[in-house]
């Protein structure tokens, strides 16, 4: 979130015209041109790359100022800070055919790395990546102590990995992975000097010394990430930056990678600083530089392990010591994968490492990649590695779904990792419980995430749960922030709504007689039932006003369209037949956030009809399910949406046409029960209780009660009636009271036409239980035979009957 100052110069910085702009780059180059670049120069800066990336389009920037801004980036005198903002603005115009930058002219590391930054940004569009992996290398070669720095290159070689892996040929693979064995395994122990000494230090008080462990014990071992230390040395900076791309050039040069496979090159000493002595450790024999890599980093993340058994002075050690830890199991992963001998030397140490991590919640994040090792080689290993996600599943989302990080971390780490889980995914399937802990507290951020995992989620044996459980996502929000509020105080206490007090709702939560429902709400895993919790919408109606309870309710209507597009591909009849009966039940059982039930009916009802065409004949068979819910009067209003599917669904699939086993009798059945409904819905007034009904329910019951009548003809004289009623209360001044001047007029009009229909039985029928011949495009688009000639036609007889009728 933005302060409001940082909000106001944003606004500022967008709202800036081209003219004004211009003015502004005329001022910049004056200064640019001055020998002396001093502050102004720096703060106009500051404010054109403000300007230039406050905005999702590019700026257009004079071609003077550009050519400026690319001259002192190279100027071998500018001050740094000049260097970096120039740079930053480059940046952000690229890619752009403007530019004319080069790294032939660059006089030190530093400024490479600023150039070669904006070089990379314009995409390798005139094979700008080749060029300045060339320029870097070259910069690499150097091997003099006193030379320029190569701290800065490194990120930049990195990114050039990324970018291009081929733009590296094998000699040139072959030199950076030496450098990366000098730089990960023989970085100095001894800490750097100070920049400066005061006056009053003294030539003992500046020498270096030892670097220590988090511990404050003095480091027995080589230098790694987790050594401590008041100053470094170039070389210990080049060892941790070098561990920081470790992995990414493990997996670019390795077997599976772009370059070509290890060479029988043995002159792995050559233009390296090894000493004969520790060249290796596989019985002295010498290995190719690549394979030497993979021992060093073998190595180097044993040493992690262990330095992270050491108790850290400093809380910010600590978090340094988990996140090395991850970064150490990744990189092991990698190796195992390119060499199995090494899977055999981590194993121990990587189940010792879970056994003593399992059970600190502060390292919890560390498990993510301990469990994806094991999924990956679980098998190869012969170990049985389900404990492992038994406790991951299990414990960690029930216990830590407040924490966002780790609630991302973790559906990546599923999402991620899909198709290893293989015949261990029931264990993903069956937690869905778990994991919708994470959806529910965190849904604007997981949201997406969720649209993407569901369909691994949804099967035939969970479908069902799952509809209920996302129906009642929201109220899972209010129990997950009940029980955190019951719980002791927390280390790191969630972020919750301060300003709401909810004692009832608390009380409510430790009341024996609501346990069950509320323990079946948090379960952790697939149960295969389901429990009504009505009770419970009314017990934390106080919480429905909570800000995360409605930022969880406004995703819920996104991910039942993303479960529904997954359970239609896995839906077989019995469970399309449960799924309706799902809708139709929880229709009228929702948890009561403002907003929420209308979003969610508007979602039901269009997947009720989804269902209704992918099985028409589940009219027939559900035929007294959709009678009883037709028949509860008292909601109708406030499921406008889903009575008008239902009915809509009668009318039309409610025929022999769809199935066979319909019947004059129970056509009649639904015409008494829609009969009665339309009666009600027309004949009740608007009051505070009760608002009006919209008037698409009305003209939906009105056509598919012809619809019935069509297909029934005993039953055309009494719609004639009823439509004949209808037609003269749209009319009336008090009909457009409750349905307003349009609905009423709607009424009017629809009800004129059913009548005229239905003085051609053979015709209504037709026309409104068409035969499979009828639907189809053809008989739209043919001229003869189209159903608008029929339409024009019926309309055209009728209209001349009526001309010869008595005034």
């Amino acid at each position: 979130m933005f302060t409001v100052g940082a909000e106001s110069l944003l606004q500022q910085a967008r709202e800036i015209q081209a003219e004004e702009l211009g003015k502004f780059c005329s001022r910049i180059c004056k200064l640019l041109r001055e020998e002396d670049l001093g502050p102004d120069a720096v703060d106009c800066l500051r404010r054109l790359f403000l300007i230039v990336s406050a905005t999702k389009y590019n700026r257009r920037l004079d071609k003077t100022c550009v050519d400026l801004l690319q001259a002192t980036l190279c100027l071998p005198a500018c001050p740094e800070p000049l260097q970096v903002l120039c740079a930053a603005i480059l940046r952000e115009m690229s890619p752009s055919d403007s530019l004319t930058l080069s790294c032939n002219h660059t006089q030190n590391t530093r400024q490479l790395s600023l150039v070669a930054s904006v070089l990379l940004a314009q995409g390798d569009r005139r094979e700008e990546v080749s060029m300045v992996a060339q320029h870097i290398l070259r910069a690499l070669e150097s091997r003099q102590p006193e030379g320029p720095s190569l701290r800065h290159l490194l990120p930049v070689m990195s990114k050039v990995v990324g970018l291009s892996p081929g733009a590296l040929q094998e000699d040139q693979t072959t030199l950076l992975s030496k450098r990366l064995i000098d730089w990960l395994r023989y970085a100095s122990v001894q800490q750097g000097l100070p920049h400066s000494g005061g006056f009053f230090s003294t030539a003992r008080a500046r020498q270096p010394g030892p670097i220590t462990e988090v511990d404050g014990a003095v480091a027995t071992d080589f230098f790694t990430v987790l050594s401590m230390g008041h100053h470094f040395t170039e070389d210990q900076w080049l060892n941790v930056q070098a561990f920081s791309m470790l992995r990414a050039w493990l997996l670019h040069s390795g077997p599976e990678g772009p370059g070509a496979p290890d060479s029988d090159d043995k002159s792995e000493l050559e233009g390296s600083t090894l000493s004969v002595i520790s060249a290796t450790s596989t019985a002295g024999r010498l290995l190719p530089p690549r394979e030497r890599l993979r021992e060093v980093a073998f190595e180097y993340c044993q040493r992690l392990i262990e330095q992270s058994t050491r108790r850290a002075l400093r809380k910010g050690d600590s978090d340094l010591q988990k996140a090395c830890l991850v970064e150490a199991v990744l990189v092991l992963d990698v190796l195992c994968r390119q060499d199995l001998s090494f899977l055999y030397r981590t194993l121990s140490c990587l189940k010792a490492l879970h056994g003593r991590l399992s059970g600190d919640p502060a390292c919890v994040r560390v498990l993510l990649p301990l469990a994806r090792f094991f999924l990956t080689h679980g098998e190869a290993a012969a170990v049985d590695s389900e404990a492992v996600y038994q406790h991951l599943f299990t414990r960690v989302p029930a216990e830590l779904f407040h924490s966002p990080m780790l609630a991302f971390e973790f559906i990546q780490f599923c999402r991620d990792n899909l198709h290893l889980f293989g015949r261990n995914l029931s264990i993903l399937t069956l937690s869905f419980p778990n994991l919708f802990k994470f959806l529910a507290w965190n849904s604007p951020a997981l949201t997406a995430e969720f649209v993407a995992l569901l369909p691994v989620l949804v099967d035939a044996s969970t479908a069902v749960e799952i509809l209920h459980a996302l129906l009642d996502l929201p109220c899972l929000t209010a129990a997950l922030d009940l029980q955190l509020r019951s719980l002791p105080a927390l280390s790191e206490r969630p972020l919750w709504d301060t300003s709401l007090r909810s004692p009832s709702c608390l009380e409510a939560f430790r009341d024996p007689q609501f346990q069950g429902l509320f323990q079946h709400l948090l379960r952790p895993k697939a149960s295969g039932t389901t429990e009504r919790l009505a009770p419970l919408y009314q017990l934390l109606q106080p919480m429905a006003s909570c800000a995360r309870v409605a930022q969880c309710s406004e995703a819920v209507p996104t991910l039942l369209h993303a479960y529904f597009a997954a359970v239609t591909q896995v839906a077989s009849g019995a469970l399309t037949d449960q799924l309706v009966l799902v809708l139709l039940e929880r229709s009228d059982s929702l948890y009561r956030v403002p907003q929420f039930e209308a979003r969610v009916h508007r979602v039901l009802s269009s997947q009720f009809l989804a269902l209704c065409k992918l099985k028409p004949s589940l009219v027939v068979e559900l035929a007294r399910h959709l009678l009883e819910f037709l028949g509860s009067v008292s909601g109708v209003h406030s499921r406008a949406s889903m009575v008008t599917s239902v009915v809509w669904a009668v009318g039309e699939y409610l025929s022999v046409t769809y199935d066979r086993r319909c019947t004059v009798e129970q056509i009649n059945k639904f015409f008494e029960a829609l009969e009665a409904l339309l009666f009600e819905v027309t004949q009740s007034r608007p009051s505070a209780t009760l608002p009006k009904c919209p008037p698409q329910v009305v003209t939906v019951l009105m056509t598919t009660l012809t619809k019935l009548a069509s297909r029934s003809q005993d039953l055309i004289p009494r719609v004639s009636l009823l439509l004949s009623k209808m037609r003269t209360l749209a009319q009336s001044p008090a009909a457009s009271s409750p349905h307003g001047e349009e609905g009423a007029e709607a009424i009017h009009t629809r009800a004129t036409e059913l009548l005229n229909l239905l003085k051609m039985p053979s015709v209504a029928q037709f026309v409104l239980t068409p035969s499979a011949e009828v639907g189809s495009p053809r008989y739209h688009r043919d001229v003869n035979t189209a159903l608008p000639l029929a339409l024009r036609t019926v309309s055209r007889l009728v209209e001349k009957e009526a001309s010869l009728l008595p005034g």
